[in-house]
């Protein structure tokens, strides 16, 4: 048996004789009790093993498939624990095993090899079970309760031996024993529990259960709550996503539903409970607190997080303990080997004191990782329950605020007390920044205690140099509080630039036709550069504070670790121990953390306070309702409303969105209409309404509406039309009198009751619904939603498409909708397509009369239209539609010639009815009125005439939108090639490519954006972090070799000494120094960089941009111009400096602390290999599905802020429609998507940051194991090993933040690309062959123009507009061109400034061809008005001229020209009297003579009018053709005549049909070939 090779040789036992006798009894035997501590693990073993594998065989399917097998068995999380708890405690036995085991002569194998197999055991119970869970097979846990039974008494059994032998609490392996006794007695008493609860064994009837109601629904994908315990700590549930995320994109449908408990519905009835229940019945208008209601509703998952954080900050401390630990007995172990500990020896074996295994240092190694473990799950768990809360409490606050939007009282709105634009901010800023606050609060409570703890234990291992020390941190957290402040001040400011900024560019794209005609692009450019130069100044200071502040993070931990040891050099005279010096070390990077986030944490609170203040003011102020005319006859259609009122939530519970209604179709609601004998739908009686200001805006109204007959209300420009309508609805406060609605029958209230509520929540909040039905209601202002044509006009209602047809052809929308890309399938709204006015009010006619109502209100529909429009509504939509269907139609209208077909009339005037009745009545009893309206029909008609005379207005809407669209269809075929590449890339299936493409880093991108940052610069930059990081490598080398340094002298000071020890210290603050330096330049060199790349691109972006050709213009659409201009500028401006610092700042501390461990233990590379490649795989995932999740944040964020505006201002049409329900339905369903979005963000942030924890925590294991195993063979001194330590405990902090950085930054370059594909336009060929200087001053003098053989194309993809054109155009000849549309009329005047792509043929003005002439010179000589008038915000003197070159009798006689001379002397200011955006504060026809001065005050010879005249009235355009006839006789006039009658005085006539000449000669000759164009198109236009 003895084996004499010198070891000791493996023995269960041990090898001395008595180790196997039985003499004094069996139990007495230590090594047979050890061994019956053996038979429960083995028999475990034996038994679940082939279950396991038999199992797997058969479930693994089901698990994947379903996840709706998932059940939790009572005591879920508790076994989890308990479980934890037990391999925790079986490491520790196996610890205490082996290190008594050394010290023992013999190896005694029973000490710890029973330890291992109830690890693997413990380990088995713990799959086996998770096994049984998933597929819910409870009988199998017998086996596990019978294995706790069993392990319980052989445990019990050793306790009971080791009381007997007097082994008390004072060793270490009792106390172990007596552990698992407990830990196996609960795990007994928690399988108890099972067996009660479930009953699936040695009861009748085992309970059944369903699993949550969650998972029966596959469209949840967000596991986070079901999942067991080990995959909540570690998001494993999230790997299929992430991973998956490479082979293709996330999308919505991937993330699936929100799980019912966290839905915004859920959230915010108990937010509301909450609020509601703080209004006593004593006190009904106390304001209830909403700080204390959402602490009733969110506190607990509140404090459970803070309760994880004070865990893991406590666990954080140990960290610099165990470093200092290890440091201390590497040394020990050296100076003394163990000898004489055979003292404690009880059964034949040795026994250690509780104390003595935590003084070996690769015990305390192990336990380091642990802590490490515990530390960063514990505290990942507190960001995901406070995220988790902050999204649902969002969730809470906007269904808050939405529903209270939806009862906002109108005059609220209309007086200004909540502005659309305060709403938008509760919902986009107040509500994220609550948010926000609960994501960080835990901090605030958590903090103090962190740094109260840090001080603590700092002044525990170096004495009072390590207070002074930290003295110098908490001293500075001030200052940074004071930065940040600065901050926060500064971004406000340089949000007030840029604004402006994006306003004047707005302007100038807007407007760009215009500025390259007149050449005045470079004045407007300067302007912007102006305004830039403000913003950028404010982002300069912008960029030092943020560098400060980095600055200040940075080296502060320098500041403080050099303050210490300089005075712990003072106070003692011998240097700290390397364990002391590195355990502060580590401590003071612990410390650092907490202040620096304090200050934001801080500024986050006081901004919460502000918000929270907000949100209750909204919350309190007026609401609509609680008006008398609620009680008429409330009580008979109380009882028909009841029924179905609960009927309705039965049925919308499963189908929210489907409102029951199809069966009343058509045909059958005729049936139901009220017997035709109740005359009157709506009356009113004795009414005195106001808006809520105590001014009667309505008073004594007596009126009713007749039942099914079509009601006009007419009166003058703000005589309380409009008011009267809404009054009838409810929305104005009744101050007397009321409005009394007809009774339905039953059948119709229960249609009306579906439509209305959808949940018996509501039911009682609002009784009016049962009080009035549903009135389709056209406002005065259009209202569109963000969606389809079809959808704005259906409304929620069920699609009938003959219905549909006739609506549309009613309001004529067909030419209108086939001119749309996707015809009724286009979105139109805030986000999609700009339709002209009179077809957003069409449309919103269309839905009024689509809508199965009784009742519809007109809110004077005609007003934005032209005369044949309203007359086709008029006659097919208002008479034929309506009437048909026996509607009640009331009409608010300023055509009096309609009146005819009135069957009731109220007329208004000043807020009271004039006059109610009939038009015969009136004609009869009020002749004076009558003929008032007689002579203003009259005015009307000769109005009319002129009208018909026009071209009219709605084909011009038509037009404008046909060229938008032509032009973006152009642009949809040339996209960005990017897009298209990449859409190309995605068509292969081929799995490689796409798995390159999602995970590339775009270096291409970054080295663009910094070399646009200049290379000085870039060189500083780089250079500069290198060496700063060197140098904090240094300090902590130098550190370490100090503290190494005097182990050797013990307490004699010899000079020699204390002159070593100076030396030291004096290298030591200059090294610290250098590094404060160095950190000062760094941040301050990263933000400047990022500061001079943000001024090149935009001054390049600008450039490019201004001076690109028209086509450019055409082709692009303008929000994507802007969108470069906005919101990728701000990203480059201010999000890529900081995240650039940070990238760079963690990825070198992680390199340097790597090639710190490399150097100290050459040993550490090999682990490192395996690590990177875990690292790579990582990061390559995660960046790539947070990219996705970050987009899907974005843009299901963007739908929602929205919808809260669009509903903030169609309030009215939503309450007179009674959708509320649909909205509110509509609003929690878009508030869902973005949190899941948000959700699964977070939860992808958490998945990686617990994993680069992790690797972390391995980087901290192997360094140490590295260390200590080196340090047997004598490689690295004392003082290196706790180097190397500190530095592999900053690397877990710094991991995660490279890849979030580096996921970040890439998300932000896209922004510097899409800038970048901009830079790559072609600019316009501003030089021309010839020198400026060339051209005479006054060229062209004559205006003589030769056109010869001219074709003009867009672009060279496209066909050519203009095709061999030639003409001759003498000086001073009045030209006119007519044609079709799109016969090219325009491009040649485009030709002529050479706008196009001339590419065959010339054109000569005055002996010179233009294409040679620099494009400066010859624009600024010719004169130019356009069809559209464009004026910009300014002066009027800056609209006229500009470039500051006439004097101001010139601009007055421009004006006077123009008609415009009274006008402009009576503004404010004269001629430097203000002009709003877009010239909005003159009337359309004004702009335009504003635009013909404009012309005038250049006196060039040639003038071009493209269709000027188009919107002015006759009258003043016939002065102006004697003016132009007069004033320019001597120039050169071409005119684009848009109406033919204008160019019939012409000297010559050109005629153009699909870009050639048709006839060309003087009008008269034209005139006189009958069949000839110019002829047909004089008569038509007669």
């Amino acid at each position: 048996m003895e084996q004499l090779d010198g070891g000791k040789a493996l023995s269960f036992c041990g090898n001395n004789s008595s180790a196997y006798s039985v003499a004094t009894g069996v139990l007495n035997n230590g090594c047979f009790v050890d061994a019956l501590n053996l038979v429960p693990h083995v028999f475990l073993l034996f038994i679940t093993f082939p279950i396991l594998f038999i199992g797997w065989g058969s479930q693994s399917s089901k698990v994947q498939i379903h996840h709706n097998t998932w059940l939790h068995f009572p005591g879920h999380n508790m076994r989890w624990i308990l479980t934890f708890l037990l391999l925790f405690v079986h490491v520790c036995e196996f610890a205490e095993g082996i290190v008594s085991n050394k010290v023992m002569g013999t190896n005694h194998l029973h000490l710890f090899v029973p330890a291992f197999m109830g690890f693997v055991a413990a380990t088995t119970s713990v799959v086996y079970y998770h096994n049984i869970e998933t597929s819910n097979f409870p009988k199998l846990l017998l086996v596990l309760f019978i294995y706790w039974v069993l392990a319980f008494i052989t445990k019990s059994i050793k306790l009971w031996k080791f009381a007997e032998f007097n082994v008390g609490p004072q060793h270490l392996r009792f106390c172990i024993t007596a552990m698992l006794v407990i830990l196996y007695g609960l795990l007994m008493a928690v399988e108890i529990n099972v067996i009660r609860v479930r009953k699936y064994v040695f009861f009748a009837n085992p309970q059944k259960v369903k699993p949550p109601e969650d998972l029966q629904d596959l469209g949840v994908r967000f596991l986070q709550p079901f999942v067991n315990l080990l995959s909540k700590a570690t998001y494993w549930w999230m790997n299929p996503l992430i991973i998956g995320a490479h082979k293709r994109p996330i999308e919505l449908k991937k993330i699936g539903k929100l799980p019912i408990a966290m839905r915004a519905l859920t959230n915010y009835l108990r937010l509301k409970d909450a609020y509601e229940d703080q209004r006593t019945p004593e006190d009904p208008d106390r304001a209830p607190s909403i700080w204390r209601s959402m602490y009733r509703a969110f506190g607990r998952p509140i404090l459970l997080s803070s309760t994880f954080r004070y865990l893991a900050d406590l666990l954080g401390f140990a960290g610099p303990l165990c470093i200092s630990g290890i440091v201390r007995h590497l040394k020990a172990k050296n100076d003394d080997p163990t000898e004489g500990k055979m003292k404690e020896t009880y059964l034949g074996v040795y026994f250690m004191s509780s104390t003595e295994l935590l003084q070996n240092s690769s015990v305390l190694a192990v336990l380091l990782f642990l802590a490490l473990i515990l530390q960063r799950t514990f505290l990942q768990a507190s960001y995901y329950v406070t995220i988790e809360t902050g999204i649902n409490m969002r969730g809470a606050l906007l269904a808050m605020i939405y529903n209270k939007i939806l009862r906002l009282s109108t005059s609220n709105m209309s007086m200004g007390e909540m502005t659309l634009g305060q709403i938008n901010n509760l919902v986009a800023i107040e509500t994220n920044q609550l948010m926000w606050f609960l994501f960080l609060c835990p901090n605030l409570w958590a903090m103090p205690v962190q740094i109260v703890m840090g001080v603590i234990l700092l002044r525990h291992l170096l004495g009072w140099s390590a207070v002074v020390g930290a003295s110098v941190i908490v001293l500075l957290a001030p200052v940074q509080y004071l930065i940040a402040t600065k901050l926060a001040d500064t971004q406000k400011n340089t949000l007030e630039h840029s604004t402006d900024r994006l306003k004047k560019t707005t302007e100038i794209l807007k407007g760009i036709k215009l500025l390259k005609l007149y050449a005045w692009e470079n004045i407007f450019c300067d302007s912007v550069e102006d305004t830039r130069g403000k913003e950028l100044t404010s982002l300069k200071t912008f960029a030092f504070y943020t560098s400060m502040s980095i600055f200040m993070n940075a080296a502060i931990p320098i500041a403080a670790v050099l303050a210490t040891f300089v005075t712990h050099h003072f106070i003692n005279e011998n240097g700290p121990e390397p364990s002391e010096a590195f355990a502060a070390l580590a401590l003071f990077h612990i410390l650092v953390t907490p202040l620096f986030l304090l200050s934001t944490v801080v500024r986050f609170a006081v901004k919460a306070l502000v918000s929270v203040q907000k949100l209750g003011e909204f919350l309190q102020s007026d609401e609509i309702g609680d008006d008398s005319w609620r009680n008429g006859d409330i009580s008979v259609s109380f009882e028909a409303g009841k029924k179905p009122l609960g009927m309705t939530k039965a049925i919308n519970r499963k189908q929210p969105m489907r409102y029951q209604m199809d069966n009343y179709e058509q045909p059958t609601r005729r049936q139901m209409r009220p017997s035709e004998t109740e005359d009157v739908a709506v009356k009113v009686t004795g009414g005195s309404f106001t808006w809520g200001n105590n001014l009667l805006t309505l008073s004594d109204i007596n009126i009713r509406i007749p039942t099914g007959q079509l009601t006009m209300i007419v009166g003058q420009v703000g005589c309380g039309k409009s008011s009267l309508l809404l009054a009838m609805l409810g929305e104005m406060q009744a101050i007397e009198g009321g409005v009394y609605w007809s009774k339905l029958p039953d059948s119709e209230v229960i249609h009306e009751g579906n439509i209305s509520w959808s949940g018996a929540e509501e039911s009682d909040e609002d009784n009016r619904s049962k009080n009035r039905n549903s009135v389709a209601y056209a406002a005065q202002k259009s209202w569109l939603l963000n969606a389809t044509v079809e959808e704005n006009i259906t409304f929620g209602s069920p699609f009938s498409k003959q219905r549909y047809k006739a609506v549309i052809d009613a309001c004529s929308l067909q030419p209108d909708i086939d001119l749309l890309p996707f015809g009724d399938q286009t979105e139109i709204g805030e986000r999609g397509i700009n339709l002209s006015g009179g077809q957003r009010q069409r449309i919103c006619v269309a839905r009024a009369l689509y809508q199965n109502t009784n009742i519809v209100f007109l809110d004077d529909p005609f007003s934005a239209l032209d005369i044949h429009l309203s007359d086709h509504l008029m006659q097919e939509g208002i008479l034929k539609f309506l009437q048909d269907d026996k509607r009640t139609v009331v009409l608010v209208t300023h055509k009096l010639q309609y009146l005819i077909h009135a069957d009731w009339i109220i007329a208004m005037k000043d807020g009271t009815v004039l006059r109610e009745g009939t038009l015969k009545d009136i004609q009869t009893h009020d002749v004076e009125l009558y003929d008032h309206w007689k002579t203003l029909m009259n005015r009307q008609d000769q109005e009319l005439e002129k009208d018909i005379q026009q071209d009219s207005q709605t084909t011009l809407e038509r037009k404008t939108l046909r060229r938008a669209f032509y032009s973006r269809e152009a642009k949809s075929q040339i996209d960005d090639e990017d897009e298209e590449e990449e859409a190309e890339e995605e068509d292969d299936d081929n799995f490689s490519t796409t798995t390159n493409r999602r995970s590339k880093i775009p270096w291409k991108v970054c080295w663009c954006y910094l070399s646009s940052g200049g290379f000085f610069m870039v060189f500083l930059m780089v250079s500069s972090k290198l060496v700063k990081h060197s140098v904090i490598v240094a300090i902590d080398y130098w550190l370490a070799n100090w503290t190494s340094s005097k182990n050797s002298s013990n307490a004699t000071m010899t000079p020699a000494v204390k002159a070593e020890q100076n030396y030291y210290l004096s290298v030591f603050i200059v090294l610290c120094a250098a590094g404060i330096t160095l950190c000062l330049i760094t941040s301050l060199s990263v933000e400047f960089l990022g500061l001079s790349s943000a001024t090149n691109l935009h001054h390049n972006l600008l450039n490019k941009i201004i001076h690109a050709p028209v086509r450019f213009f055409d082709i692009t659409p303008l929000g994507q111009i802007l969108n470069r201009f906005s919101a990728d500028t701000n990203i480059i401006d201010q999000h890529i400096p900081p995240t650039l610092e940070s990238l760079t700042r963690s990825t070198l501390l992680c390199l340097s602390a790597i090639g710190v461990i490399a150097s100290i233990t050459p040993f550490f590379l090999v682990a490192l290999v395996p690590l990177a490649v875990a690292f790579y795989f990582i990061q390559k995932y995660f960046r790539v599905a947070s990219k996705d999740l970050q987009d899907l944040d974005d843009s299901t964020q963007l739908p929602l802020l929205c919808h809260f505006s669009e509903t903030a201002e169609g309030l009215t049409t939503i309450r007179a429609f009674r959708h509320e329900a649909r909205f509110k339905q509509r609003m929690l369903e878009l508030t869902d998507t973005n949190n899941t979005a948000y959700l699964f963000l977070s939860a992808a942030n958490r998945w990686l940051e617990v994993r680069t924890d992790y690797l972390g925590a391995v980087i901290v294991l192997t360094a140490a194991a590295a260390s200590i195993w080196s340090f047997h063979y004598g490689l690295p001194s004392g003082g290196l090993v706790g180097l190397g330590l500190t530095y592999a405990l900053t690397v877990t902090n710094y991991l995660n933040w490279v890849v979030r950085n580096l996921a970040d930054l890439e998300v932000q370059m896209a922004a510097v690309k899409k800038v970048n594909s901009f830079l790559g336009t072609e600019s316009e060929n501003y030089e021309g062959s010839m020198d400026a200087s060339q051209v005479p001053e006054n060229w062209p003098q004559e205006g003589e123009i030769k056109i010869q053989d001219l074709c003009v194309r867009y672009d060279p993809m496209l066909k050519p507009v203009l095709k061999h054109v030639n003409a001759y155009i003498k000086p001073g000849q009045k030209v006119g061109i007519c044609g079709r549309t799109g016969s090219g009329k325009s491009s040649l005047s485009l030709a002529l400034f050479n706008m196009v792509d001339i590419f065959e043929g010339k054109i000569v003005i005055d002996g010179i061809d233009i294409c040679k002439l620099p494009l400066q010179t010859l624009r600024s000589r010719l004169s130019i008005i356009l069809q559209d008038p464009v004026l910009f915000s300014g002066s009027i003197r800056f609209n006229l001229d500009p470039e500051k070159m006439c004097t101001d009798d010139r601009l007055w006689e421009a004006l006077e020209i123009a008609q415009l001379k009274n006008m402009v002397k009576a503004l404010p200011g004269g001629l430097d009297a203000v002009v709003t955006e877009g010239g909005e504060n003159f009337s359309v026809g004004q702009r335009q003579l504003f635009c013909l001065a404009r012309a005038f005050v250049r006196k060039s010879s040639i003038l071009i009018m493209d269709e000027a005249t188009a919107s002015i009235d006759m009258a003043t355009e016939n002065i102006l053709q004697k003016v132009v006839m007069t004033a320019f006789a001597d120039r050169t006039v071409v005119t684009i005549a848009h109406r033919v009658h204008t160019i019939l005085t012409a000297d010559l006539v050109i005629v153009m049909k699909r870009g050639n000449i048709m006839e060309y000669d003087k009008p008269e000759t034209l005139l006189e070939q009958e069949d000839g164009m110019f002829a047909s198109f004089v008569k038509a236009d007669m």
